[in-house]
């Protein structure tokens, strides 16, 4: 195997696939990235057995062949070098039992880098391209931000351990929810989409991997400026395509919970005020929250909304807003990390609160016209 590309296409898909190695201690391979060189093409990919990840890097070829290395090392090594012309090459071993390394030459650099044979390398899963969903990047990135904070870190409920895909008509609306908060988010899908309406879970560890993918366009050294991303579904597998980048993914197995049935149908009191102001409120009364509650209470008078917290070593805050309250007046205790987290996601100026009591959910939304994106918090209850 002998290639030669920039330190930046080096670095770059090296960037992009060598998070996915894992240390693991029954199989040392996975610790590994795996280059192969076939036909012109230069190819990185690597594996968790849970997700893998590929990408194909501008180079010049000199020598076909393919070969395995430490992900970190080869990685943190790349990311040092000078930003000019790397030469890669793997000589056959001459010896049986001898070690094959990696020798990398770049300007006054010359190291070589121990690994093991292709052979011993996991293959990574195709599947079948035939449901096809097309989505803008930078919208699909938005959007897993926007839910993926709600996702359950809980181990007996691996149902919520994942953000829900709904793919319906020209819509694509994600869900997550941890039983405490839920988010969900509408977006539309591109009009290449030719898949059938269904529901998947996908493991939150695969989209932070994809969010994580996504913001390493921003570099101008990136790749290649890709405005879509195309989806498709597979029996138990999701790959997202990104031009000459492909992450695939296991999915979650089981149903995830009718979290619809829990969103109120009506309220008491509809409350429009700004969100800036709030969360402003929100982070001053939470300095005299209680320890692992986090509780912050919200009144909601004819003419004014009161954010307030009492601690019994501390002492209280009251702060009061300005806003729009339509029906009764009202109340409710909040965990003020959860509803930080839902305004923090509001794209708009004014956020909308609506309330039946104490004792049911309180659900927020963008002011105004229909919202693309809900978030609900369970109160806390005194």
């Amino acid at each position: 195997m002998k290639i030669s590309c920039t330190q930046e296409n080096l670095n770059q898909g090296l960037f992009i696939v060598s998070h996915i190695a894992s240390k693991n201690m029954a199989l040392p391979i996975l610790n590994n990235i795996l280059i192969q060189v076939d036909k012109n093409t230069i190819k990185f990919s690597a594996t968790n057995l849970e997700i893998g990840v590929s990408c194909i890097i501008r180079g010049k070829v000199e020598e076909d062949g393919e070969f395995t290395v430490q992900s970190r090392l080869i990685a943190d090594y790349a990311a040092l070098l000078p930003k000019e012309k790397i030469d890669l090459s793997v000589a056959e071993s001459k010896k049986e039992g001898e070690d094959q390394v990696l020798a990398i030459s770049c300007k006054n650099h010359n190291t070589k880098i121990k690994g093991q044979p292709a052979a011993d390398f996991p293959l990574i899963p195709q599947i079948d391209r035939k449901n096809l969903y097309v989505m803008n990047c930078q919208e699909l990135r938005r959007a897993i931000s926007q839910v993926i904070f709600a996702v359950s870190g809980s181990e007996t409920r691996p149902e919520i351990n994942g953000v829900f895909f709904k793919f319906e008509g020209d819509n694509l609306v994600l869900a997550a929810t941890d039983s405490y908060r839920l988010a969900e988010k509408s977006v539309k899908l591109g009009k290449k989409s030719k898949g059938t309406n269904q529901s998947v879970i996908v493991p939150a560890r695969t989209l932070q991997e994809l969010q994580r993918i996504l913001g390493s366009f921003k570099d101008p050294a990136a790749i290649s400026e890709i405005e879509d991303v195309e989806i498709y579904l597979g029996e138990n597998q999701i790959l997202f395509v990104l031009g000459d980048i492909e992450l695939i993914s296991r999915l979650v197995e089981g149903q995830y919970p009718d979290y619809r049935q829990i969103i109120p149908k009506e309220s008491n009191t509809k409350i429009v005020l700004n969100i800036a102001e709030l969360i402003n409120a929100a982070k001053t009364a939470s300095l005299f929250a209680r320890s692992g509650i986090y509780d912050i209470n919200l009144d909601f008078n004819k003419d004014e909304i009161v954010v307030s917290a009492a601690n019994n070593q501390l002492g209280e805050n009251i702060s009061k807003l300005s806003g729009k309250i339509s029906g009764q007046q009202n109340s409710i205790v909040v965990n003020y990390r959860y509803l930080l987290d839902g305004l923090q996601n509001l794209d708009a100026e004014e956020a909308e609160l609506s309330i039946i009591d104490g004792g049911n959910p309180c659900v927020i939304k963008t002011a105004g016209k229909d919202s693309d994106y809900l978030y609900i918090i369970m109160p806390i209850k005194q």
